[in-house]
């Protein structure tokens, strides 16, 4: 009998029929998947009750920590952080593989501290030594331990190293060493970036709380522009991010930095940088960047218009760079999370928050913002509010590491250096 040639399969030489390997990855249906836009769905007013009470108690939280002062702001960095971390920890790992491997979890968490006491040593060196200059014990314990700080950290790290290849086990090694790289990811990726945030604490409440607000207002304009105009899906990643919700998002958060940096720059709790750990209120010159320029408008006005001049602080002119990077580069943190949630197939993070989901899903975009405000402050503010007292201070923190002989050294030829410059003077 012949057979039938009709048929489309092709024939192999062992008579079965093979097949292409699918991709690991899932790819859905783009009408199914991606889920109505906001503007349509059903259940959005359920889902907006819930965002906007989470809301309203994350703001008062925020509120209330920024009150408290900058040890408080720094504490809750500090937990937002090591929920990050366990949200992050438990992404990739296995039940089954981790009870094979007592005291791997605990591993994780060394790499973190560790990382979290390098980083915050280098920050906060010189707070720490001037919280402890009156007393002499504690000042040369605090002075060893900044000297040797990195030598300590590379040696606790160093040791995590060796523990981690103490505890490798046959026909286990793949999910180790995939647990060793992706701690080492969750450094890089959300400690460090992080960690930035409280150098801005440190340099000024107003430049941690200023980028963070504007996060936090792109991401509710967003929202509600979104909820009630948005048409246009905007990025496959995120599908019900639309263009009307982030058009919207980016003139008001443009429009809320301008005047918000008016606001906050008036206020020295606020503006004064910290040099120390402690907890009492602040007084400082709050520098040119923090003190009003007065601008004439009587030719861009009527002359019945009560005010001819307008006043404008410098920082107002910053505050929009902060707000154009908010609005278009920062939301691609969230995008990228987005894409990560993505390719492990969940929803969310965590579920920490109602309506929001973990930590992780709302300090996406943060430690985007946060490694961008200290490296624009660095960049263009910090050198214009140098004055004779920081000079001064810094100058005293270096003659406390010398001898009693190499300080009399100095002041030699500081004076005889001093003298020169005084009949160099015009």
């Amino acid at each position: 009998m012949q057979r039938d040639n009709g048929s489309s399969v092709p024939s192999t030489p062992t008579g079965r029929v093979r097949h292409r390997k699918s991709s690991s990855e899932a790819v859905p249906d783009a009408n199914k998947a991606s889920g109505p836009l906001l503007v349509n769905d059903q259940d959005k007013y359920k889902s907006m009750r819930v965002r906007a009470l989470s809301t309203a108690w994350m703001i008062a939280g925020f509120v209330f920590t920024i009150y408290m002062g900058h040890l408080y702001i720094w504490a809750m960095i500090v937990v937002i952080q090591i929920f990050m971390a366990k949200e992050l920890f438990n992404l990739v790992r296995r039940a089954h593989e981790s009870r094979h491997l007592p005291g791997f979890r605990l591993l994780n968490w060394h790499f973190f501290f560790t990382a979290m006491l390098f980083t915050y040593g280098r920050f906060l060196s010189r707070q720490l030594v001037n919280t402890v200059t009156s007393d002499k014990f504690q000042y040369q314990l605090v002075s060893f331990l900044i000297k040797y700080q990195m030598f300590i950290c590379y040696f606790l790290y160093i040791a995590g190293f060796v523990w981690f290849i103490l505890t490798l086990k046959k026909k286990m090694y793949k999910y180790q060493f995939g647990q060793y790289a992706w701690t080492h990811m969750i450094l890089l990726v959300v400690f460090v970036q992080s960690s930035f945030t409280v150098a801005n604490i440190f340099e000024g409440i107003f430049w941690f709380l200023l980028p963070a607000s504007l996060i936090v207002i792109n991401d509710i304009a967003a929202y509600i522009f979104g909820f009630f105009f948005g048409k246009t899906p905007l990025i496959k990643l995120s599908p019900k991010k639309t263009w009307e919700g982030f058009i919207g998002a980016s003139v008001t958060t443009m429009i809320s930095a301008f005047m918000l940096a008016n606001v906050l720059g008036h206020y020295q709790w606020l503006t004064c940088p910290r040099k120390d750990l402690s907890t009492e209120w602040l007084q400082c010159d709050p520098g040119p960047m923090f003190k009003p320029k007065y601008h004439s408008i009587a030719d861009l006005v009527p002359q019945w218009f009560p005010w001819k001049e307008v006043s404008v602080l410098p920082v107002q002119w910053h505050a929009l760079a902060l707000g154009l990077f908010a609005s278009i580069i920062a939301p691609f943190g969230g995008f990228f999370a987005s894409g990560f949630k993505r390719a492990f197939k969940i929803k969310d993070f965590g579920d920490s928050i109602p309506g929001h989901g973990g930590i992780t899903d709302r300090m996406d975009c943060q430690m985007v913002m946060a490694v961008f405000s200290y490296i624009y402050h660095q960049s263009f503010i910090v050198f214009q509010s140098y004055s004779v007292d920081m000079i001064l201070e810094v100058l005293v923190q270096m003659l406390r590491n010398l001898s009693r002989e190499e300080r009399k050294l100095f002041f030699v030829k500081f004076q005889q250096m001093f003298e020169e410059l005084v009949l160099e003077a015009p």
